[in-house]
């Protein structure tokens, strides 16, 4: 930014100094104007329709969970353990070429719960107690082999990098609920997950749309605070310049989306100095709350603080929050299922389960859509022995609150668990399905680029009707 201020003007006048320091008031007052007006990329904007939800909370298992092994049951792999992969269900080619490797039923324990009867294993206890909330759809299935495309298509649609992820393309529809927060923002409990912030990216939207990271511990916001001895009227008289700055430079480049985002990010941080600190502050929870989502055990606390935080953020008006759960594949588990996902699971579990419990006392969980998945399923049969290969053909995600029907199948997949075949659900589906929960039609939501109008779900995308409430 500091090497484009060669682009001044150059003044030759006392008179001219001040027709020009006028001109550039006259501008920050303008824009202040249009903000004012309705041209604020952030400032709310009317729905297509009423909405069911006002915000999401994405809980997102990167790696790959097993749904043969957490949410669909199927005794044809306990029947057929061991033996080649029958011809009638279609060889596919896979990740890493496991598809002629024997079958391999699930060690787990299923068990029918609530009124609904939904089958979940023995290592999601706690979730299980939810399944009456719970709408699972058990015939997701999506276009990528591999975790850096697969995980870009979950978030933006695309396996290829470049688009919008569902966060900017919610706040770009919808605005912004806050003023003093950022509307979409993203949390890790660990590393940064595959493709890092191309995940949260708002692609070819303006920048100002693209997700916020907050990282673990006590200062998931870095460089908030302000410097030592600096007075609220010395942060404000060095914004109004630094945006002065931008501003001009602004109206030299006016397709430079990233500096109008840049201007909207230094007024957000100021305004954040006020009211961030008291929103990621847990300490004001009870540690009956605290200990709701497993705050207060080691091998928890890391998920169940992001939770936690993801309800206080949508609490304050924040309209999307992504978790990651194992940031960095961790649920990729192609050796070891069992020792792999026994740690995912009781890393997730009671964290989850008391999100969506704390959502419901709150009286939240109407108004918060919960989503939970990862980028693709794993195989029925084995890889190495123990593991199990990358499944985007047939796996499960499932929904709670924000409008969803609770307590119900959507789909299903073949006796083995490999592909969707009872009203398959494409990722495309899942995104226009979260849109108009939101309010959002996904194909009346469009932006210019490159001269085409592109929508959320590139040209594909339907409803899934069954989910609505």
């Amino acid at each position: 930014m500091l090497t484009r201020l060669s682009h001044h003007w150059p003044i030759t006048s006392r008179r001219e100094f001040f027709t020009r320091a006028g001109s550039g008031l006259a501008g920050i007052a303008l824009a202040s104007l249009l903000r004012a007006d309705g041209a604020d990329p952030l400032a709310p904007k009317q729905p297509h329709h009423p909405p069911k939800a006002k915000s999401v909370i994405w809980l997102f298992m990167e790696g790959g969970p097993s749904h043969v092994d957490l949410f669909d049951p199927k005794p044809k792999l306990l029947a057929l353990a061991g033996e080649p992969m029958p011809a009638s269900f279609g060889r596919p080619i896979t990740a890493m070429g496991t598809s002629n490797n024997t079958l391999m039923p699930s060690k787990r324990a299923f068990k029918q719960y609530g009124r609904s009867g939904i089958w979940v294993s023995d290592w999601y206890p706690n979730i299980a107690e939810h399944t009456d909330d719970m709408a699972v759809i058990r015939s997701v299935w999506a276009d990528g082999l591999n975790h850096v495309g697969s995980v870009c298509q979950m978030n933006t649609g695309s396996i290829l990098a470049g688009r919008p992820a569902m966060g900017a393309w919610t706040t770009y529809g919808l605005g912004s609920a806050n003023r003093n927060l950022p509307s979409f923002v993203v949390l890790l409990d660990d590393k940064e997950p595959i493709g890092g912030p191309k995940n949260w990216s708002a692609g070819f939207l303006p920048a100002t749309f693209q997700g916020t990271q907050f990282r673990q511990g006590d200062t998931p916001i870095l460089h908030l605070k302000p410097p030592s001895g600096a007075t609220p009227a010395e942060q404000r008289s060095k914004l109004d310049f630094l945006k002065q700055l931008n501003e001009q430079y602004s109206r030299d480049n006016p397709g430079d989306s990233e500096l109008e985002a840049r201007i909207a990010a230094y007024e957000l941080a100021y305004q954040m100095q006020s009211s961030a600190p008291e929103a990621v502050d847990l300490s004001k929870e009870s540690e009956a709350t605290k200990k709701l989502y497993g705050v207060d055990a080691p091998e928890t606390a890391a998920f169940g603080s992001n939770c936690l935080l993801a309800r206080r953020l949508v609490e304050r008006g924040v309209r999307f929050v992504e978790l990651y759960a194992g940031s960095g594949s961790g649920w990729d588990a192609h050796t070891d299922i069992e020792g792999n996902h026994s740690r995912r699971c009781r890393a997730s579990d009671k964290p989850i389960a008391g999100l969506v419990a704390d959502l419901k006392s709150r009286g939240m969980l109407d108004e918060t859509l919960v989503v939970w998945g990862g980028e693709f399923g794993r195989t029925p049969f084995n890889e190495k022995g123990d593991g199990r290969d990358h499944n985007p053909w047939g796996f499960t995600m499932w929904m709670a609150g924000g409008g969803t029907k609770g307590g119900q199948y959507i789909g299903s997949t073949d006796e083995i668990g490999l592909r969707a075949v009872e009203q398959p659900v494409h990722v495309h589906d899942i995104h226009a399905s979260i849109l108009w929960l939101l309010g959002i039609d996904h194909v009346s939501l469009t932006y210019m680029h490159n001269g085409r109008a592109e929508r959320p779900t590139e040209v594909y995308g339907s409803l899934i009707h069954e989910l609505f409430a």
